[in-house]
């Protein structure tokens, strides 16, 4: 097959003596060969044979075609466009410079991002033109044509039992280590570290491999947070320096470093940008690698089992004490509500928090991406690794997913026991409410208003920040600031070019070879 297969990726691979195992190739190959030879040797299958972060499209000129896939969490992010022929990307504002890409807004996405902050939609953008190929799915161009298709889906049964509890965490943790190890591939490694459970025993478990810096945020005026006491316990008793980011100095959409807040998407924009980016940009500063605890709280944080939750929920049902329905925020002007069905979008069930499908996860994700953050850093989350997700999935409920219980049991002898015993606590206080008091933050009231906003917001019926009473209205309040400044900023930035020039940057080429 001398020279018939070619590919473009984006890719870091798990298992990966496993992998050169089954295909019997050299342990030198890089992760784009690897998948390439799989897909020689599995075609379309290859995807059930890759575990990790990859986003990839190949070149069948046998068969031509061309074969996608992006991973089983949406990690790497995999955009195209099929506007005069196919064309893709790992970032937005590459399909941009296609002349015939146009400018025009998804107002389906426009609307969820102003009630939920993300979009639900995992196959579209902001723009109308350009697509997202979701986790865990492949695409197939040929003819013409695109099929696609998903090839894996989280899992639902609990089958895994051991004689002994004993065998439970062992095995647990070899899952976990070898989640950890297979992301670090550096001899420094920077950790995003609260003072919780998930990300200190990830610190316990990388110091192994390789010098570990720990990073934290947090606050020691603006709300009650005890995370600089947690976090430096934990650091002190692993023997690892840790650097803090005093979050408190930061206001609303505080941009320190210029161009921060210009992304491909609304979504990415946060008013709590300057310590998210802050912290970034430390751990860049140590290490090519840092590694999150995201999201433990999905797999091993059932409170209880899920069929109580639902004899629960039916009898509350039952006796008429359901929470109040839900309404649009006063502000959506009224005719883009009725073009969007946006009421009815409100009221659709929640995507399961604990599924590639949730949205919050594409959007988190995404975030963290280097095309995202404009850093040298590639951010890398072993709890949400598949190996240890199919475990954690397949083992009974009780004990071990209740309150963390199986990763308590596994850190008992790393880990402080103050932070073993440490309940699940959130933030006791919303920062940004806190913020939207502060007189530095007034001129969020009276920005300069895009034209296109209109369109979308009645701002007559906007409230000032100092009005809202609540978290969940300020910080949808806040979204029409933030799709005002992407709207005036980063949806204008991008300049037409030639097609000649966008065919060097669509596919965001990071690694390219051949088979014979």
């Amino acid at each position: 097959m001398a020279n018939d297969l070619s590919i473009t990726a984006n890719a870091r691979l798990d298992g990966r003596d496993e992998l050169i195992t089954k295909l019997k190739v050299d342990t030198t190959s890089t992760d784009a060969e690897l998948i390439l030879h799989a897909y020689e040797k599995w075609g379309d299958a290859c995807v059930k044979h890759l575990l990790g972060d990859f986003a990839f499209a190949i070149w069948d000129r046998r068969l031509q075609r061309v074969f996608c896939a992006r991973d089983h969490f949406g990690v790497k992010p995999f955009f195209y466009t099929h506007r005069n022929g196919f064309s893709f990307s790992t970032a937005l504002n590459d399909l941009r410079l296609d002349p015939n890409v146009s400018n025009t807004l998804n107002e389906v996405a426009v609307g969820d991002y102003l009630l939920f902050g993300v979009n639900q939609d995992l196959s579209t953008t902001i723009f109308k033109d350009i697509q997202r190929l979701p986790p865990g799915h492949t695409l197939i161009v040929a003819n013409g044509a695109i099929k696609i298709r998903p090839y894996w889906t989280m899992p639902v049964s609990t089958e895994v039992r051991f004689r002994n509890s004993e065998s439970y965490v062992e095995r647990f943790l070899e899952l976990l280590s070898a989640a950890i190890e297979d992301r670090l591939r550096s001899e420094r490694v920077a950790v995003s570290m609260s003072g919780g459970l998930d990300s200190t025993s990830l610190a316990a478990v990388a110091r192994n491999h390789a010098a570990v810096h720990a990073f934290s945020v947090v606050y020691d005026s603006l709300i009650p947070d005890q995370e600089r006491h947690y976090s430096t316990i934990a650091a002190d008793h692993l023997g690892i320096p840790i650097t803090y980011v005093n979050a408190d100095k930061y206001s609303l959409f505080d941009e320190q470093v210029p161009g921060e807040m210009n992304q491909s998407e609304p979504f990415l924009i946060s008013p709590l940008t300057a310590q998210f980016n802050g912290l970034l940009r430390l751990c860049a500063d140590f290490a090519p690698v840092m590694l999150t605890g995201y999201d433990g709280d999905a797999f091993m944080n059932e409170h209880q089992p899920s069929r109580f939750r639902e004899v629960r929920h039916r009898v509350k049902h039952l006796l008429g004490k359901r929470a109040p329905e839900p309404q649009l925020p006063a502000w959506i002007d009224d005719s883009f509500a009725q073009r969007t069905n946006l009421l009815d979008r409100l009221h659709q069930a929640p995507v399961n928090p604990a599924s590639p499908a949730n949205p919050m996860w594409t959007t988190l994700f995404e975030g963290y991406d280097p095309g995202a953050t404009k850093l040298a850093l590639e951010v890398r989350h072993p709890l949400v690794d598949v190996r240890l997700v199919e475990y954690l999935l397949s083992i009974p409920i009780k004990p071990w997913r209740i309150k963390k219980y199986i990763l308590r049991e596994a850190m008992k002898d790393q880990l402080p026991a103050a932070v073993i015993a440490r309940a699940k606590t959130p933030l006791t206080g919303d920062p940004a409410l806190q913020l939207s008091r502060r007189a530095s933050v007034r001129w969020l009231d009276s920005f300069e208003v895009s034209p296109q906003l209109r369109a979308f917001v009645n701002l007559n019926r906007r409230r000032n920040l100092t009005d809202e009473e609540t978290s969940d209205g300020l910080w949808a309040n806040l979204r029409v600031f933030a799709l005002n400044y992407w709207l005036t900023h980063s949806h204008a930035s991008v300049r037409r070019t030639s097609q000649a020039q966008v065919a060097t940057v669509a596919g965001n080429t990071t690694s390219t070879t051949q088979t014979a």
